[in-house]
Order: structure tokens, then C-alpha cells, then sequence
């Protein structure tokens, strides 16, 4: 793993070794759940079990076997919207052998689950017993105020649905950044994408792709930035403890697998990685 290449960084960071700074960024995109949010912490642990409930074995296969395919699954497709994920789920079901429901009917199924998971955390929220830095990955504050200081535009684009998107960003007082830019799934999934929201950044602003900065913890949000010309920070945090300044390694490795230029834990070195990243 790389270290620290620039001097100010108290926490772990890696850079990528073709990382330049980018002083001509001038739009930032934010994935949310976990990269700013961690109202869903845990959510694998909910998807992963009701894909192994309905995964149809196959000779020689443990339910370990079954339950890593699920969650390989799953991870490949994170920062997509969700029904892509159920889309899969059907896919594989189908294949072997299986008659799957409809995709919609599993997303919806694993809404309700998740759901009663969360359910805790937005009450707590909404009532003042939680504290909005209890779910926001730590330096998140820090972060946002330090990109709009130096003039920066910021978008919010999820594969999370839109409504609960607006909801939980506004319960974690992270409207006033992003305005009415806030991007999320739809009922019509086919028009909704991540890169639907790249381009439309791009397109509406007349800026080149090399002006956009995106900062995820999903494989799509990187995928998608680095094909448009743009700089991908890849946000490896470690949810279930949130400001311990370690990495999650199976996404450091992944994230940086798909061509991140950073990949940070954290926010803790926030007015640093923003000097870095820009130049300065």
C-alpha cells in the first residue's frame, strides 16, 4: 500500500501512482450511503441473507459457497440502483433453474427489511436523541465545508431511492450543500444512472470532464468519473466503526482495482486532501 505522499495527512491515504493534482476541478459528485451517510450501515447484511433464502443451491455447494456469490454479486453492483441488484438476484435464480419473481418484488422486500434495521436511527434523528455526526462518516462536515470554501459546486447522486435520499440527507443537515442537486433512483429505473447525472453535469455547466471530482465507496461512481476524464476519490471506510481511521480492505482493493486516484478511510485530513487534490 501506498503512504502518505504528501506531508500534513495524520491518517491513512493511498494515492494511485498516476495521481496529478487538479487545480481546474470545479464540480464535486457525492455518492451518499457510506460515503457521507451511514443511516444504512449494515445494509449487506441484510441483502446478502434474502439472496442466499432464494439462491437455489447446486451440487458441491455450501451455503458459504452460495452466500459469497451473493455478496460478490451484490458489491459489483454497488453504487448502481438498487433494483439492478434484485435484477441480478433474478438472473441467478434463472439460471439455475429457478423461477424468480419479478425484481421489483424482491427490491421491495428488502426495503421493508432494511427498513425496520434503520428504523432506530431516523426516529433517533428525527426526535434530537441522535446527534448527526453519529452517522455521518467521520470529517464529513469538515469535508463539504472545505470543497464550497473554495467555490466548488456539489451534487449528491445515489442509487439509493430519491425520496429517502431528499429525507435522510436532510435529517443529517446536508441539504444546505447541495441545494436542489440532491440525484437518486427512480421508479423508472431506466432513467436514472450515475452517469446520467456525470453527463448532465458536464453538459449544463459546458465543462470538460477533467473539471469533475467524484468521491464514492461503490465500484460505479469511480467506473463512471474515470471513463468521463474526471478524478475519482474512493472513500474505504470502515462504517461499522466509524472514526477508527482504518481502511476497509476489501474495499481498498477493489476501489483502487477500478482505477481510484485516492482512496481515504475518512475525512479526518479534510482541508489537506482538498489542497492536495486541487494543487494547492
Amino acid at each position: 500500500m501506498a503512504s502518505k505522499s504528501n506531508t500534513g495527512f495524520t491518517g491513512q491515504v493511498e494515492f494511485a501512482a498516476h495521481f496529478r493534482p487538479r487545480p481546474e476541478i470545479r464540480h464535486v459528485m457525492f455518492d451518499f450511503d457510506g460515503t457521507l451517510s451511514l443511516i444504512r450501515e449494515g445494509w449487506p447484511a441484510v441483502m446478502v441473507p434474502m439472496f442466499t433464502e432464494v439462491l437455489p443451491g447446486v451440487p458441491g455447494e455450501s451455503e458459504e459457497d452460495r452466500r459469497k456469490l451473493a455478496f460478490d454479486d451484490i458489491m459489483r453492483l454497488n453504487g448502481k440502483q438498487t433494483i439492478y441488484q434484485m435484477i441480478q438476484l433474478a438472473d441467478r435464480i434463472r439460471e439455475r433453474g429457478g423461477t424468480p419473481r419479478e425484481p421489483l418484488e424482491y427490491k421491495h422486500e428488502y426495503l421493508r427489511r432494511l427498513n425496520l434495521r434503520i428504523a432506530d436511527r431516523v426516529d433517533g434523528l428525527r426526535a434530537g436523541k441522535l446527534k448527526a455526526d453519529d452517522l455521518l462518516v467521520h470529517g464529513s462536515i469538515r469535508l463539504l465545508e472545505a470543497l464550497v470554501a473554495r467555490g466548488l459546486t456539489l451534487y449528491l447522486a445515489s442509487g439509493t431511492d430519491e425520496v429517502y435520499v431528499k429525507q435522510e440527507a436532510s435529517l443529517l443537515g446536508l441539504d444546505r450543500f447541495f441545494g436542489g442537486r440532491v440525484y437518486g433512483a427512480q421508479d423508472d429505473f431506466k432513467n436514472f444512472s450515475k452517469k446520467m447525472v456525470i453527463e448532465r453535469i458536464l453538459r449544463e455547466n459546458g465543462i470538460p470532464g477533467g473539471a469533475l471530482l467524484a468521491i464514492g465507496d461503490g465500484y460505479v461512481e469511480i467506473q463512471n468519473t474515470k471513463e468521463a476524464g474526471g478524478m475519482a476519490i474512493a472513500v474505504a471506510s470502515d462504517e461499522a466503526n466509524n472514526g477508527s481511521g482504518r481502511f476497509d480492505e476489501w474495499k481498498r482493493q477493489r476501489l483502487m482495482g477500478v482505477g481510484a486516484d485516492v482512496v481515504v478511510p475518512d475525512y479526518r485530513d479534510a482541508e489537506v486532501l482538498v489542497s492536495t487534490v486541487l494543487g494547492g
